[in-house]
């Protein structure tokens, strides 16, 4: 077996920090926030659950606030329907998330009226046997104050971070009779940790008072349980049974919280719900003398039969709501004591696997998932796809492990890791593979062309015959009477001179995406859409040429400021370019030794025809009507002036051709008025109309502008004033349709 290799080791050393980081992010929470996403969708995907026992709601919602008024109620009312629910209703255990304190107290409303419903809720929870009810007890009011005006701070006692100072207990129900204030036999504390639905405190410890969860509270009640069944046993909560069985055994996260394994969203089937205010006039109706009422009474509470009823506010202008695991929206809170009572005589508790373990997942996924990915060869590509298989089966397990037997198994953790090491490793290949790259390029760039390097270093094969069909812009520009001008520079000054050109051509062709074909002398050939495919390459294209045309303008106006008369009549340098757009082969062309990647076809054939075309009609970019349509569909910033319909030699298909006269923003307003007078021209050309036409083809000419336009040079308007006059004097056969044919190349 060979050695691995010091590259290798050394990358290992490098990569292996970000899997141990995002263990210890894991370890200490930091995930937690992005772990809960995946943990909803994992309930989401699991669906609900059918519940273990019979929960009733009813709820303190609009309808009763109507009926009744706003809170604070008269507390006979809640003795009423607690004595109806157990009584008629034959329920088993009622829990009002409600907290009777003395801040509740009304100002304004009769207060010998709220004593009396004071006194009246008080006779009823302290009656002989005590009734099974569960009154709530709560750390919500940070900051209180007594009925002395005194202030209290809560502070939720926590095991794993105790206060310093002796903590205050919760803010409990109390029923002032007289002078003397009592608190209800029966509390549950109704706080959550941080005001979320995740998880539940379940106790809360100061000096020798424990106070136990609500949901512990209702089950020991519905077991029939004294206080002392409740125990706290190694990190779990347990409650015995009187004859010594356990009857639940509650893991504890952080030695106190539970999580809430949510069994049903609020709006769903298995939630039975009432309403107070019904509920109320059910109770009131048990007392009528008319025996059907009593009948209706009794119909309407027989479904708490044997249920726990918990009673709470659901309106969400009392702001006690919140989203949970199953549930986008905010849901009354009320609900998360149905699901802990569900939780809890279910056994379904929702597990997490020991730290160990979870590293062991962390560090085991990404060195799997990593080696498959770095994986080379052929095969490759197959094994990228594995790793990413292995991910998405991984997501797959932890959504089934939580949905059969509730466990929680980290996804962001091990995702996490997967990706960034593979990541950093795949950035190392990448930057020795760019070393690799660079030697290439710098071998054979100087040879062939630069996208012709890219494209072998990228594919990794070698070089070979043959060509694809592609639509692209073919570019063709050449310098009009180079051999004359040649003439007069020396060969140095020609090479310096033809430097400087076709560098500023090539760098305005590649800055709008153009690859270079080839030179030819003077002549430049490129295209645009190959061998990147580019959807606008038609609109580059022209922008291209108008920046050529613009650039050399500003080199003419250097050239005679360096060199002025020495170089004879290089500053006043013509260029033309031809543009067709359509489809040509492009690809390696050649003998089986010596290739080009180049183009072929009709489409780059016209292109070279307009590029001489254009010095007949004057104009410094002349562009088929292809050419033209699929630019102004890329929404290209140039301007176009149709100027006639020819059949160029070599072809028997006439085609429109236009004019890019330049970029729009720059064009001054005498173009823009030239186009129109040459276009109402042409109109006049076409239907035969030569005198009219030919005037205002004289009107287009003294406005005509192009980037090299010099006294005497023939413009579009003075070519079609010659042809007007020579019309005139030779007229066309009847059939004439006003399409050019050119004799000559």
């Amino acid at each position: 077996m060979p050695r691995p290799s010091k590259a290798l080791l050394l990358r290992l050393l490098l990569i292996l920090p970000i899997p141990a980081l995002w263990c210890m992010l894991h370890y200490t929470g930091r995930l937690a926030f992005l772990e809960n996403f995946t943990v909803d969708w994992r309930f989401k995907w699991r669906g609900e659950l059918p519940p273990p026992l019979k929960v009733v709601y009813v709820d303190i919602d609009s309808k009763s606030i109507t009926d009744i008024g706003n809170l604070p109620w008269d507390r006979a009312y809640f003795a009423d329907v607690c004595e109806a629910v157990l009584g008629e209703g034959r329920a088993r255990v009622v829990g009002i998330d409600y907290i009777f304190s003395e801040r509740g107290r009304p100002e304004v409303a009769d207060m010998e009226r709220f004593q009396r419903g004071t006194w009246r809720l008080a006779q009823y929870l302290f009656q002989q046997p005590e009734p099974p009810v569960v009154v709530a007890a709560s750390y919500a009011a940070a900051d209180d104050r007594d009925i002395n005006g005194m202030p209290i701070v809560r502070q939720f006692p926590r095991v794993l971070d105790p206060p310093e100072a002796e903590p205050e207990p919760p803010e409990l129900p109390e029923f002032r009779v007289g002078n003397r204030i009592y608190n209800a036999p029966n509390v549950g504390l109704i706080d959550t940790m941080a005001g979320s639905t995740r998880e539940v405190p379940m106790f809360a410890q100061v000096g020798p008072m424990t106070w136990w969860h609500m949901s512990l509270e209702i089950a020991r009640l519905y077991w029939k349980l004294p206080p002392s069944a409740i125990r706290l046993e190694d990190g779990r909560i347990v409650l015995v049974g009187g004859d010594g069985a356990r009857l639940a055994e509650i893991p504890l996260r952080d030695g106190q919280d539970l999580e809430v394994n949510w069994f049903s969203k609020w709006e769903s089937p298995h939630n039975l719900r009432m309403s107070f205010t019904n509920v109320l006039v059910a109770a009131r109706m048990l007392k009528s003398e008319i025996p059907e009422d009593r009948q209706a009474a009794a119909r309407l509470l027989g479904v708490m039969e044997g249920a726990i009823v918990l009673i709470g506010p659901v309106d969400p202008l009392l702001f006690d709501t919140a989203p949970t695991s199953l549930d986008d929206y905010p849901v009354p809170r009320v609900g998360i004591h149905g699901n802990l009572l569900k939780t809890i005589f279910s056994k379904k508790f929702l597990r997490h696997p020991a730290p160990v373990f979870s590293f062991l997942i962390i560090l085991g996924t990404t060195a799997v998932v990593c080696a498959m990915s770095l994986a080379g060869g052929a095969r490759g590509v197959i094994w990228k796809g594995v790793a990413m298989l292995l991910m998405v089966g991984y997501v797959w397990i932890s959504f089934e492990a939580f949905g059969h037997g509730h466990w929680i198994l980290p996804v962001i953790a091990p995702l996490g890791a997967s990706f960034t090491t593979c990541f950093a490793a795949i950035v190392m290949q990448l930057v020795e593979e760019e070393g690799q790259k660079r030697r290439i390029k710098g071998m054979f760039g100087t040879y062939i062309s630069p996208e012709l390097v890219n494209q072998m270093v990228e594919s990794g094969e070698e070089p070979k015959l043959g060509g694809s069909e592609v639509p692209i812009t073919a570019y063709f520009s050449d310098i009009q009477n180079f051999t004359q001008t040649a003439e007069s520079l020396s060969p140095v000054e020609l090479v310096e001179w033809m430097n400087q050109y076709l560098s500023v051509c090539t760098d305005a062709i590649t800055q709008k995406g153009g690859a270079l074909d080839k030179y030819i002398g003077d002549a430049v050939v490129a295209m645009f859409g190959a061998p990147v495919a580019q959807a606008d390459h038609a609109s580059r294209a022209c922008v291209a040429a108008c920046r050529v045309h613009q650039r050399l303008g500003e080199l003419r106006k250097q050239w005679m400021l360096d060199f002025g008369a020495r170089w004879g009549g290089v500053w006043r340098m013509c260029t033309r370019i031809g543009l067709n757009t359509g489809v040509a082969v492009v690809g390696n062309m050649g003998s089986r030794s010596r290739f080009n990647y180049t183009m072929m076809g009709d489409t780059v054939n016209l292109a070279s025809r307009l590029e001489a075309v254009s010095r007949i009609y004057g104009v410094d970019t002349l562009v088929a009507g292809s050419t033209r349509a699929e630019a102004e569909r890329a929404g290209c910033p140039c301007v176009f002036r149709l100027l006639d319909t020819v059949v160029v030699k070599g072809r028997s298909q006439p085609v429109d051709v236009f004019e890019v006269m330049g970029l729009a923003e720059e064009l001054p307003p005498m173009a823009l008025e030239c186009r129109g007078l040459f276009g109402e021209g042409l109109e006049l050309y076409r239907r035969q109309d030569w005198d009219r036409a030919a005037a205002l083809f004289m009107q287009a000419s003294r406005l005509e502008c192009t980037q090299t336009l010099i006294e005497g040079q023939l413009t579009p308007s003075r070519l079609f004033m010659q042809r007007c006059m020579w019309m005139k004097a030779n007229p066309p056969p009847p059939d004439w349709n006003g399409i050019f044919t050119m004799e000559t190349k």
